[in-house]
């Protein structure tokens, strides 16, 4: 992940082929996150990823011969999303590509997310492939999620595209490949100037029981 600035707002970049959610994409960005954390003034953060992915969940393969690794990446990753739930600026999610399962769990940490609207799939799939969720990974797309769709995707593994996720209230916008990112940073400029101290605590009262779930304390 590299962190690059455009004015006030603060562009993460995931360019690690799937993007596959590990110990050391979740310390990556935790770490980027500190960075960012600890300055002052006038700040948003955009999340996006490169190529065809911006995540395509956690790294089963790399877990199947270390259970344990599973369990505290998986922990881990719902810490993350609990941080980021509470994060003390304006978080966007650019996403380019596909959004599939830990990384569709991740993209609804962001307070706006914007999808490309020709190619790529916002999915959780695990009722594909035989994952099944808890009570704290259910709560995710729960809470940020209009319930229906929460529903429809975890019942059925569908595959929604950038206008079917646009219709369902899984993403606030979609627009072309080569707008995404501008879009995210231009929505995300709009917002640098919130005092983070005030916003900090709104996001607590909209979000700290479930952050809290997650083992996020703020």
């Amino acid at each position: 992940m590299s962190l690059r600035h455009d004015g006030s707002v603060a562009i993460i970049t995931w360019n690690d082929g799937e993007n596959r959610i590990n110990a050391e994409s979740l310390a990556r960005l935790n770490a980027l996150l500190d960075e960012l954390e600890a300055t002052t003034g006038p700040l948003s953060v955009v999340l996006t990823g490169a190529g065809k992915f911006f995540s395509n969940g956690l790294d089963l393969a790399r877990f199947g011969n270390n259970p344990d690794e599973f369990a505290t990446t998986l922990s881990e990753l719902e810490r993350t999303i609990g941080r980021i739930l509470l994060y003390p600026a304006y978080t966007v999610a650019a996403l380019n590509g596909h959004t599939f399962a830990g990384g569709a769990l991740l993209s609804c940490a962001f307070d706006y997310r914007v999808m490309r609207d020709d190619r790529g799939y916002w999915c959780m799939n695990e009722a594909e492939i035989g994952l099944a969720l808890d009570r704290k990974l259910w709560s995710i797309i729960d809470h940020r999620l209009p319930r229906a769709a929460a529903i429809v995707a975890a019942t059925t593994a569908k595959r929604f595209t950038g206008p079917e996720a646009l219709a369902a209230g899984i993403v606030e916008a979609i627009t072309s490949e080569d707008q995404v990112l501008r879009h995210a940073v231009d929505v995300a400029e709009g917002y640098v100037m919130l005092d983070r101290t005030t916003l900090s605590k709104h996001k607590y009262l909209a979000h700290g029981e479930e952050a809290a779930l997650l083992g996020w304390a703020s």
